[in-house]
């Protein structure tokens, strides 16, 4: 929100964590943050990282650790996003060195700053439309259990 001309991060670069996130997930979304080709400028988030399972929390550290020690990537982008609230995480402990408070924003400025990033060009019709509802929408969210399903 400091900086409006940043984008938002595009679907490869954002895993949402439930309880049900696999190891393989978790490996590959920080192989691409530490990869030399993560200096695209490129930002890689785990949202909601106190979810994960002990399991996948522990595996999440190992593969972050031992690819930062062979990673020739000085200055990767990659933000785990924990609920403040959730002190019994795995995840907040094994980073906690790295915690950062970040600043709270007021819902009309996440909504303007969003408002901005989340329009549709002139010209092109939004997906949304492809949705029969009485309001204008840019952006719908389609959810699947199964990966490559939300179509």
């Amino acid at each position: 929100i400091q900086n409006k001309t940043e984008p938002l991060p595009t679907y490869d670069e954002v895993l949402v964590c439930t309880p049900d996130t696999e190891e393989e997930e978790v490996e590959l979304i920080v192989r691409r943050a530490l990869s030399s080709d993560s200096q695209n400028q490129k930002i890689y988030c785990l949202l909601g990282a106190e979810k994960l399972v002990y399991k996948v929390s522990k595996q999440l550290e190992s593969h972050f650790f031992r690819l930062l020690q062979s990673s020739t990537v000085p200055d990767y982008r990659f933000i785990i996003f924990c609920n403040a609230k959730a002190h019994n995480s795995y995840v907040i402990t094994a980073f906690d060195t790295y915690k950062v408070t970040i600043p709270c924003y007021s819902n009309t400025e996440i909504q303007a700053y969003l408002s901005t990033h989340l329009k549709v060009p002139c010209g092109t019709a939004p997906a949304a439309q492809a949705f029969e509802e009485p309001y204008q929408q840019n952006v719908k969210f389609i959810f699947s259990n199964q990966a490559g399903m939300g179509r």
